[in-house]
Order: C-alpha cells, then structure tokens, then sequence
C-alpha cells in the first residue's frame, strides 16, 4: 500500500496538489497539514506557476483530518497543524481551484474553502463535522465558511454535521460550478488556462483587497503602470491579439 502524502505536479502554468491516502479517503495526516504549507510555499516562488489546483487521488477529495491523529491527547496540535495549512492555503497569492470528486468533509471542506474557487462532480458531498466528534471548529475557519454560504447556512453545516449535495452547495453559494463526474477534469483544466492567461497582477491585487481591510491599494495602480502590465493589456486589446502579461511577483 503507498504511503500518504501529497503530491505536487505542475503542466506548464499550472501546479495541481493531489491528496494521496486512499486507505482513508485521502484524509489527511499529521504529516500531510505539515507538508502543505511548504508546497505552498514552492508553488507561491514559482514564475511559471500562475494558477494551483487542489485535488483528491481517484473518486475522492478528502474525508476530512485523519481521526486516528486526534486519539492521543486532545487534538490541539493537529488542529493547530490544520489551521495553518488552512491559512497557507487561504494566503496563496495566485488564484486556487479546489476540483472535488466525492466526499469534502471536515477538514476537507476546511480545505476547499480556503481555495479561491471550488469545482465539484456532480454527486459530491460537503460536510463541516466537528459537531460529531465535540471538536470546536476553528474561528477563522468558521468565519470563512460564513463569509462562503452566509450564517444561516454555516450555522446549518455546523450545528447539524450532515452532508449536503453538490446541488445544495452550489445553491448555497460553498461550490462555484457543478459538472458531471467525466467532464469536472477538462474544464477545471480550461477554466485555470483562463486564469493564467489574465494578468496576475490584478488577480493578486483583488485577493490582497479581499483578505484585509487596511490600506487603500493605491500601490497596485502604480506597479500595474511602472511593471507594465497595464500598457500590455491596453496594447492588446487595441491590436485585438492576446495580451502577454509578464508580471510574477509582488511589488
């Protein structure tokens, strides 16, 4: 039987983790929280990477944080491990797609919601579980639950730990697009070559705005002139070609 772990590949713009333990629905490991961050980190220094993907091995996401981590002691330091990856994840600089097949429970879920964005297989079901385990969900896991679906869903997800479908979580705003099983691969594969075809500065600039309310941003317009990107886009767009956006970095 392989190992768990995580999985790092990248296709041209785009890196694509894969969870990797189908002994326990690719729930993670103590080991795996850890490993993300570091991938993460590999991926954010990348300039060829433009678009990371989040995904499970095979029919599955991932079934939430391996319960068999959390018997010894009381649980703290997994979660805190869970927390942080969560946080790693949330704080990516370029723009993220969770691609979910099957079960997106618990610390799964916790995971797809820290992407920018989440595609899911038709049949797909979300939970938010620790209300079957006595766990106290996250503050900051709990807030960006709510910030996806609204209190009133969040509450619903949390106070119950019941899984809903893939047509629920789209209705209540936790998933973006719903596709059949075949077809969920080839058009989260389209919609990233989209994205790493726009400009990574402004995609970066928008994920700065929505994560934090200090500052007033005004110094993405003068990196987005002095870099050049705004001339590239304007240029291309009067040319009516594709426009080659350069920037990678942070100013």
């Amino acid at each position: 039987m392989e190992p768990a772990a995580l999985h790092l590949d990248v296709a041209g713009a785009t890196a694509t983790v894969r969870i990797d333990h189908p002994a326990k629905r690719n729930a993670m490991t103590t080991e795996m929280w850890q490993t993300l961050p570091d991938l993460l980190k590999r991926c954010a220094a990348d300039p060829a990477v433009r678009v990371l993907v989040l995904t499970g091995q095979g029919g599955t996401f991932c079934a939430g944080a391996d319960i068999s981590t959390l018997a010894v002691g009381d649980g703290a330091v997994p979660q805190g491990l869970s927390v942080a990856a969560e946080e790693a994840l949330a704080a990516f600089p370029k723009p993220t797609i969770a691609a979910v097949r099957g079960h997106c429970v618990g610390g799964g879920c916790q995971l797809a919601a820290a992407c920018d964005l989440r595609f899911a297989a038709e049949g797909a079901l979300f939970g938010v579980t620790p209300a079957r385990l006595g766990i106290a969900y996250p503050a900051a896991s709990t807030r960006r639950l709510a910030g996806l679906v609204g209190p009133a869903a969040a509450k619903y997800l949390l106070f119950s730990a019941e899984l809903i479908d893939s047509e629920r979580a789209l209705r209540v705003g936790l998933v973006d697009e719903v596709w059949p099983e075949e077809e969920l691969g080839p058009r989260v594969a389209e919609f990233a070559e989209v994205l790493a075809g726009r400009s990574l500065l402004t995609q970066v600039a928008a994920k700065t705005a929505l994560m934090t309310t200090e500052g007033d941003g005004a110094e993405w317009p003068l990196e987005a002139r002095r870099s050049g990107e705004t001339a590239e886009g304007v240029a291309a767009f009067l040319e009516r070609r594709t426009p080659r956006f350069g920037w990678t970095s942070a100013p």
